[in-house]
């Protein structure tokens, strides 16, 4: 947020573009020593009211708000008993009408991963279209660990550097949502300790919704396609998303997927849908 974005005078003594603690404050119509509280983390008790009103004072993005009001509760304990329930990457099993489901999406790629971005499930298409992934056990179905520890991903993602936004995005959203994810406490420290380019996007603390748009891809065996995303929330399974890809109807990409499929055919997958 600039001054010049919140209607206020920029002046020339300014040390950073960014709003004074101050401005802040009376911006969301409260002392500054409130709100000073607020901005070390001493959320615990802070009402609903006050919560929005940072929001608004600050603009915040659909995303971003539903961030703030995660960490509110975090810090007052309130999300105990609405925090949806965990599941290990390795206890968890797609159960046969999930299975049904991913087999009978045939003209995209069609997985289930959870907020640490874990493939848990995926079609015969998707896993020949994340063959990348899959070939390097390294990487452990993780598409985050893939962006940023696996030379391939550079390839693979020809916007590299949006990809890679977008995968932190990700991961800090579901740090908001569930502090106590040790698994994921675990995959950001893998991930800060052995790549510069995500400790400093972590730094960032940027937080998206991912829930539809498009995509660009490289892929070693079709070349270049486009595909539109869908992202849906389970509400049978709660903290996982069905994520399915699709092209434009008539357009080379969609063509590209054709012969992906009929590629992944020839490979003698043991199972269409199977638990990555």
């Amino acid at each position: 947020m600039t001054p010049e974005l919140a209607g206020l005078p920029s002046g020339s003594r300014r040390r950073v573009p960014g709003l004074r603690r101050s401005e802040v404050a009376a911006l969301a119509d409260m002392s500054v020593e409130y709100y000073a509280k607020l901005e070390r983390g001493n959320l615990a008790g802070v009402s609903p009211a006050v919560l929005e009103a940072v929001a608004r004072a600050l603009r915040l993005d659909d995303a971003e708000r539903a961030h703030l009001l995660h960490l509110a509760q975090a810090a007052d304990g309130t999300d105990a008993l609405t925090r949806p329930r965990r599941r290990s990457t390795r206890q968890w099993t797609a159960h046969r009408s999930l299975r049904w489901t991913l087999d009978a999406i045939t003209a995209g790629p069609a997985f289930v991963r959870n907020g640490r971005m874990d493939i848990l499930a995926a079609n015969q298409l998707a896993r020949a279209f994340y063959s990348d992934v899959y070939a390097t056990p390294r990487n452990q179905a993780n598409l985050a660990r893939f962006n940023f520890l696996d030379p391939a991903s550079r390839r693979f993602y020809p916007d590299w550097d949006r990809a890679a936004d977008i995968a932190v995005a990700i991961l800090r959203t579901e740090a908001g949502r569930n502090p106590h994810d040790k698994d994921l406490h675990d995959l950001v420290g893998e991930l800060s300790t052995r790549s510069d380019e995500f400790r400093t996007r972590w730094g960032a603390h940027n937080v998206r919704h991912h829930g539809t748009g498009t995509k660009r891809f490289h892929h070693s065996a079709v070349g270049e396609l486009t595909v539109a995303y869908e992202a849906l929330e389970m509400a049978a399974e709660p903290g996982l998303t069905l994520t399915v890809y699709t092209a434009e109807p008539g357009s080379p990409s969609e063509e590209a997927l054709r012969v992906l499929a009929s590629w992944a055919a020839t490979q003698g997958a043991d199972s269409p849908a199977h638990q990555a």
